[in-house]
């Protein structure tokens, strides 16, 4: 008789019963694909030199209707923001629709430097790059003081070439904020000449292709334009000038970054769904009332 074939093992792990007592849950944000952990190690584990000194980054986050800049540092307890910007701040400064777009975006950053700047008398030090927007810009140290600097955390958005990202990248280091980069993200930059089109870029930035689609769509479908930019029209606010306008609202930006703060006043009166719980007086005083009525009747 021939010998018995020994049975090839599989190369996959065995779900035996200490396969599942060594299992370690993943953390929560990623069981819910909200953080990748992989990247925000590398963003917040600070040199051993450095001590307890903060390592800050620039994040950029985007919902439906928002752009979200904030500058974020990490400790034990949890994160702390320092400042924060939201492209719903922008009509305030004259940009009234189009809250999501890459001019949109660039104008968050820009508010979020000039506001973090401004909140550390570093304003005045670093007023960034006011010229040729299209070109790429590093802040470099002046005086006593050297620059802000952070690091950009772009969660988990894809970072291709062009994405808002790096709009809001690009507002930030204009805005004075020194954050390590390249030009190779930006909206015009060529990957065959390995080169950046600065004209291109700041069409981009002062939101000139939106401009140009509202022109060549009023003047080819003149009902979907009307459906399209609905919004603009509702606030009375041209897409076609576009461009002309966000020059004012960069202006605006810097004369005051400042936040506002709401005053908030309580609601005259609240509704009240659920009957409200008495107290052992008010419960004693009720039936006395209606045994008295019992007796009456």
């Amino acid at each position: 008789m021939g010998k018995r074939k020994a049975k090839k093992r599989s190369n996959s792990t065995l779900k035996t019963t200490s396969y599942f007592k060594r299992f370690q849950v993943k953390f929560a944000r990623r069981r819910l694909g909200k953080t990748d952990y992989y990247a925000r190690q590398r963003l917040i584990l600070q040199d051993k030199n450095k001590y307890n000194s903060p390592k800050y980054r620039f994040s950029v986050r985007f919902t439906n209707r928002d752009v979200i800049c904030q500058v974020i540092y990490a400790t034990i307890k949890g994160d702390v923001t320092i400042c924060a910007a939201y492209s719903h701040e922008l009509p305030k400064y004259g940009m009234k629709a189009g809250l999501t777009n890459y001019a949109a975006t660039y104008a968050t950053g820009l508010l979020c430097a000039r506001r973090l700047l401004a909140k550390y008398d570093l304003a005045e030090t670093y007023e960034g790059n006011t010229e040729n927007l299209g070109e790429d810009y590093n802040v470099e140290a002046e005086g006593d003081r050297r620059p802000f600097k952070c690091f950009l955390d772009t969660g988990l958005v894809r970072t291709s070439t062009g994405s808002r990202v790096f709009a809001a990248l690009k507002g930030a280091v204009d805005g004075g904020i020194d954050i390590p980069h390249n030009d190779k993200r930006y909206a015009g930059y060529d990957l065959q000449d390995k080169s950046l089109d600065a004209e291109v870029l700041e069409r981009y930035i002062k939101g000139g292709i939106v401009a140009e689609y509202a022109e060549e769509m009023e003047e080819e479908e003149p009902e979907k334009y009307q459906d399209h930019f609905k919004n603009y029209h509702d606030q009375e606010f041209d897409p076609t000038e576009l461009e002309e306008a966000m020059d004012e609202v960069f202006e605006a930006i810097r004369e005051d970054p400042t936040h506002t703060k709401k005053a908030r006043s309580k609601p005259a009166d609240a509704k009240v769904w659920k009957p409200r719980k008495l107290t052992y007086d008010q419960r004693k005083a009720a039936l006395k009332a209606k045994l008295e009525a019992l007796v009456a009747a």
